[in-house]
C-alpha cells in the first residue's frame, strides 16, 4: 500500500471520529454513521485504527460510545485499578487496567 494513501486514510479517521464525538450529544444518528464510516475506512484499506481512536466504539457491539451520552465510566475499587466502561446500546461493561507509575 501507498503510504499516501495510508496518511489519506488515518487523516480521514480523526477527522471522522472528532466530527462524531462533537455531534454526539446533537445529532447522535450521525455520530454513529461517522464512526462506522471511519471503522469502514480502516478495515477497506487494512489499517490498524490508532489507540485513541479504537477506544470510542463498544468491545461487543462495535457501535460509537461518547462518555456520558451513551456509556458509562467508573472508577474500578478493586485492588487492581481499572477503568469500568459500561455501553448502554448492548449492556457490556469492560475495564481497562490502569498501569502503575514506578518511582
Amino acid at each position: 500500500m501507498k503510504p499516501a494513501i495510508r496518511k489519506i486514510a488515518l487523516e480521514r479517521m480523526e477527522i471522522l471520529i472528532s466530527n462524531a464525538i462533537s455531534n454526539a450529544r446533537t445529532n447522535p444518528e450521525l455520530s454513529q454513521r461517522q464512526a462506522q464510516l471511519a471503522r469502514r475506512i480502516s478495515t477497506r484499506h487494512n489499517i490498524r485504527m490508532p489507540y485513541d481512536l479504537r477506544m470510542v466504539f463498544c468491545k461487543k457491539c462495535k457501535s460509537f460510545i461518547a462518555p456520558g451520552i451513551n456509556s458509562r465510566i467508573r472508577l474500578g475499587r478493586a485492588s487492581v485499578k481499572s477503568i469500568r466502561i459500561s455501553c448502554y446500546l448492548c449492556g457490556h461493561t469492560y475495564r481497562k487496567i490502569i498501569s502503575h507509575s514506578s518511582k
